[in-house]
């Protein structure tokens, strides 16, 4: 297969039609992931995570909807307005052990948190009601430590 420039920039109205642009109708997910920096420390936990440290941890929202008329299911920039406003505003250069509610800092808790404060927004946003849903939850402490949370184990 060779490599070749196109001889003409598809218009919509002339090459496409924006009836077209919806491919389908099935739900479809999609994955943003994102970063923040939070010091944090356990309790009741003999080990080096007992003194205070810190994290660049790594979270990955997967959130699934039906395609809109353009054909897009959920629009990465929401995901990241949503990130910003409602998690990496709070956690971000932060102390844990301050910011959270009562809980053992662990990665088991925070993703449970996070899971409950991203659902609270697609609802007020009215995502919701459009069908979209998060779908999964992954927490990075560390490039190889991680916590996973799926829908299912939230609505069970």
């Amino acid at each position: 297969m060779g490599f070749f420039i196109p001889k003409k920039v598809e218009v919509l109205g002339e090459d496409i039609q924006k009836s077209e642009l919806k491919y389908h109708d099935r739900r479809v997910a999609v994955t943003k992931e994102f970063t923040f920096d939070a010091a944090h420390h356990l309790h009741c936990y003999e080990g080096k995570c007992k003194s205070l440290h810190g994290h660049t941890y790594k979270l990955v929202i997967t959130i699934s909807g039906y395609l809109n008329d353009i054909g897009i299911a959920v629009d990465f920039g929401d995901i990241k307005k949503i990130f910003k406003d409602v998690i990496d505003s709070k956690l971000d250069h932060r102390y844990l052990n301050e910011v959270l509610p009562n809980m053992n800092t662990t990665a088991e808790n925070i993703i449970v948190w996070i899971w409950e404060q991203l659902d609270l927004r697609m609802e007020k946003e009215g995502l919701k009601a459009e069908g979209h849903r998060l779908e999964e939850l992954v927490l990075y402490e560390t490039p190889t430590s991680y916590a996973t949370l799926k829908r299912e184990w939230m609505e069970g």
